[in-house]
């Protein structure tokens, strides 16, 4: 036992690469998917029908088709006619625009959560529309959305794994290597877990900071 434990170890160098890589590509994903939600959620509420439907579009077709599909053909279909060849790019905007879907649902859910006297009210004050959205439906929208972000967010980093497909050298990708270099099994796959719970977990205990933070009557 001691020996396989001594055999993985000899290629601890690699796995923390591999998390290293795994990390900067999740919080890449995070930040822009964040944004891409926040603006496909807006263009959802558009009342021109063409560009909420063609929200609507992306929305769907994204929630609809597995992640591992939408890997392999924007890799090997959409990046290659663009002429895209860094695969790192690709993973991330693979990721990005998957968690991008389910990020803009659940901020249009929040969104439309607040009562609309609450944006007339702000109207009546003199606030402008964006200014309304900022001060008055965003804030109170953040306490509804925060328990299922945190969730999406927890999802990227472990939806990450699926870059392996495409060679990308992250958490995943490494493990299977050392396992193939040392037919070990549980020691190499072992840490594999034990890394995507230590990126985990501190999401979740932001997410129940920020409910706190956020408990305030709508």
């Amino acid at each position: 036992m001691f020996s396989n434990w001594q055999a993985v170890l000899e290629y601890r160098s690699l796995l923390l690469h591999g998390f290293v890589t795994t990390v900067w590509i999740s919080v890449a994903s995070l930040i822009l998917s964040l944004l891409i939600g926040i603006v496909v959620a807006l263009l959802r509420r558009s009342p021109y029908k063409v560009i909420s439907g063609s929200a609507r579009f992306y929305v769907e077709f994204i929630r609809g088709t597995p992640l591992l599909v939408q890997i392999l053909l924007f890799f090997y279909v959409i990046a290659y006619a663009i002429g895209i060849d860094n695969r790192y790019i690709v993973g991330i905007l693979v990721l990005s625009l998957f968690s991008g879907a389910y990020i803009a649902e659940m901020i249009r859910a929040g969104i439309e959560s607040i009562r609309s006297t609450q944006i007339e009210s702000a109207r009546a004050i003199g606030l402008t529309k964006l200014q309304a959205y900022r001060y008055v439906i965003f804030p109170q929208a953040l306490r509804q959305i925060t328990p299922p972000l945190a969730g999406q967010f927890a999802s990227i980093i472990k939806d990450s794994s699926l870059l392996s497909i495409i060679g990308i050298a992250e958490l995943t990708n490494t493990a299977q290597q050392i396992n193939s270099a040392t037919y070990s099994t549980m020691e190499s796959y072992v840490p594999l877990a034990v890394g995507y719970l230590i990126l985990t977990l501190p999401i979740s205990l932001l997410s129940r900071l920020l409910e706190k933070r956020f408990q305030y009557e709508t």
